[in-house]
């Protein structure tokens, strides 16, 4: 059981002791094992075990992510180096001293870097449009550079079911595509991972986890005062279909992972030209 030993990494000190919360605790620590195993996160070099860096924004999320990574490895079931990174994008406001002060008081490895984003996003982006796109990509760009400069191999983001699923309705709804955040790629220079261990973790669950921890969790003001987003209309309807119709969230990332080609659309996953009848066959 998680909490029968009392050497415990920092990050789980002061964990409350009632059943509801070790059920969560145990039930997220699954999710991310499972996840970790079933898109082969780790890598298998049989030398020094690899390096990732763990994005933390001080957000709910990444919290969670932090912890079931140090409670996996503070157990010997992932044998990676962790290294806590924050990108402060020079947000107005931006409790620039709350996650060093975190970091240092846990023990957790980790780097701190400024890089005024913010500026760029507000100056380039018109008014009446979302910031999300552009501050997202320089974003990435800073922690792809980061994670060279510290040897890791991969950077390792909080998404969780919820982000995926909503990310999937967005390029429905508005990309016309079918698509959404993969839980393992590579970066487009070839040389870096991109992971998600928490691809399988209910956002609800975070939540509950984080507040629980009493982690000291920072709000995005940048993104997250803007109305009329697309993926707040989008949360809106998936909390609607979920409140009428509990367990649908989870149905339709199950449908995620249970894709078949030849009943959808697309000729170039599927050779629709090239079917042919059983009586076809006998007549070549």
């Amino acid at each position: 059981m998680l909490d029968d030993a009392d050497d415990i990494h920092p990050l789980f000190y002061g964990a409350p002791k009632s059943t509801e919360f070790k059920k969560l605790r145990k039930r997220i620590v699954q999710n991310v094992r499972e996840a970790v195993e079933q898109y082969g996160m780790v890598e298998r070099s049989g030398g020094a075990p690899p390096k990732w860096l763990v994005c933390l924004s001080g957000g709910k999320d990444s919290y969670t992510l932090l912890a079931v990574l140090y409670e996996l490895k503070w157990r010997g079931l992932l044998p990676v180096d962790l290294l806590a990174c924050n990108l402060d994008q020079g947000q107005p406001g931006f409790p620039a001293t709350v996650l060093p002060a975190f970091l240092e008081k846990m023990g957790v490895p980790h780097r701190i870097e400024y890089q005024d984003t913010y500026s760029i996003v507000v100056d380039k982006v018109p008014a009446g449009r979302t910031f999300c796109a552009l501050c997202s990509r320089l974003r990435r760009g800073h922690l792809y550079r980061i994670a060279r400069e510290e040897g890791c191999s991969a950077v390792v983001l909080g998404h969780h079911r919820d982000d995926i699923l909503e990310t999937f309705f967005m390029n429905l709804f508005h990309g016309g595509r079918l698509a959404t955040m993969p839980p393992k790629l590579v970066n487009e220079e070839g040389d870096l991972f991109l992971y998600r261990p928490l691809a399988h973790v209910a956002e609800a669950d975070c939540e509950l986890f984080a507040r629980a921890m009493n982690y000291p969790i920072i709000p995005c003001d940048l993104c997250g005062s803007q109305d009329g987003l697309q993926r707040q209309q989008v949360k809106q309807i998936l909390d609607g279909w979920e409140k009428n119709s509990p367990g649908r969230r989870q149905v339709m990332f199950r449908a995620l992972m249970n894709a078949r080609p030849s009943h959808l659309l697309d000729p170039k996953l599927f050779d629709f030209a090239g079917l042919a009848r059983a009586a076809d066959d006998a007549e070549i």
